[in-house]
């Protein structure tokens, strides 16, 4: 039987959901505490191994009018969630204290494995407020100049010794952290520069400028909702997220490197340089961010156009996507558990 394409209302079910479950525990605590938390974690891990469903890739040359009114839709939720969420956390909520725990802990994984893939596809929208309202999601994540490192960076060195967010083959995560995140707030910086000496007689504000601006804000904001420990909480908040980013980073590219060719230059991205995960539901809330092969062959392709190259031409995780950006958080168990799966890849780079 052929595999179906992921449908529309399945991506928007899966996203927001849990969006509207944390809304609903920020109100009222309790169950809906609990099923927020477990939606994003046990409920996703289960239904990641039912097998085969919506495998399959959209014709090609189909359209989606629907995709880009849910990105916005879950971008002003993202918008709206965090500060809740700070106000949850450290203000008068009214929650238990475990409850407090379970809304930072899930609203961060959604921040990092819903609202980043939102803003990721927003800034490779050519409409000009698209493009701001994704900045603006990373921004609030207190991430801004991932907006420009990862369009004007990644994806002109990914899978190459030039890319700070490519993993090096026995590098661990924590190591991988700390060189990625200063590495492409450099180079992003450095890159925009670039592109504003090209267009000296119109220059505009500095996009860092931006980034660093909006960070100011979204503290005051923090202090405004909570005192001190609203900050506190917005950095800690924004932190979770970041770390869901740079584990996706450091999983779909771990290991896989271009080859230099004669004249020096590094051959062209392929679909055996980044991992693929082929696992429906993660797939569905995560908006195809696990097909990760097609979206740098092809960076404007929609969300729910992407295609699941197949597993003779690009690496495949054994896990899905979350749960190998768990693994990784344990360096040892990490590198023992990919090895023989990056082996072939290896040696075919």
């Amino acid at each position: 039987m052929t595999s179906r394409p992921l449908p529309m209302v399945l991506f928007a079910l899966a996203s927001a959901t849990p969006l509207a479950l944390f809304a609903l525990g920020i109100l009222w605590g309790g169950v809906w505490v609990l099923a927020a938390l477990v939606y994003m974690t046990v409920f996703a891990a289960l239904l990641d191994q039912i097998s085969g469903l919506f495998a399959g890739d959209a014709p090609e040359g189909a359209e989606f009018p629907a995709a880009d009114a849910m990105l916005v839709v879950l971008a002003l939720g993202a918008l709206g969630l965090m500060p809740a969420t700070v106000w949850a956390v450290a203000g008068d909520s009214g929650l238990s204290g475990w409850g407090r725990l379970a809304v930072f802990v899930g609203a961060g994984l959604w921040f990092g494995q819903v609202a980043n893939p939102t803003a990721h596809e927003l800034i490779h929208r050519s409409p000009r407020g698209l493009f701001r309202l994704g900045g603006l999601v990373y921004c609030w994540l207190l991430f801004g100049h991932h907006t420009s490192a990862h369009r004007l960076v990644h994806h002109r060195h990914a899978a190459s010794l030039d890319d700070p967010n490519t993993a090096r083959s026995g590098e661990g995560y924590y190591a991988f952290l700390i060189r990625a995140w200063a590495g492409s707030f450099r180079l992003g910086w450095a890159a925009e520069d670039a592109l504003r000496a090209r267009r000296a007689s119109k220059p505009g504000l500095h996009p860092y400028a931006v980034y660093i601006g909006m960070a100011a804000v979204c503290v005051a904001l923090g202090v405004l909702i909570a005192g001190p420990l609203g900050a506190l909480a917005w950095i800690a908040l924004a932190a979770h997220a970041q770390s869901q980013l740079m584990l996706s980073d450091y999983v779909q590219h771990y290991g896989l490197l271009r080859a230099r060719l004669a004249d020096g230059r590094l051959e062209p991205v392929a679909a055996r340089h980044s991992w693929n995960a082929p696992h429906w539901f993660s797939s569905a809330y995560m908006l195809n961010a696990p097909r990760h092969s097609d979206h740098h062959a092809h960076p404007t392709r929609p969300y729910p156009a992407l295609r699941l190259p197949p597993p003779d031409q690009a690496p495949h995780l054994p896990w899905p996507l979350p749960f190998a950006c768990l693994l990784a958080l344990f360096p040892p168990l990490w590198k023992r558990a990919i090895r023989p799966h990056l082996k072939p890849w290896r040696l075919a780079a």
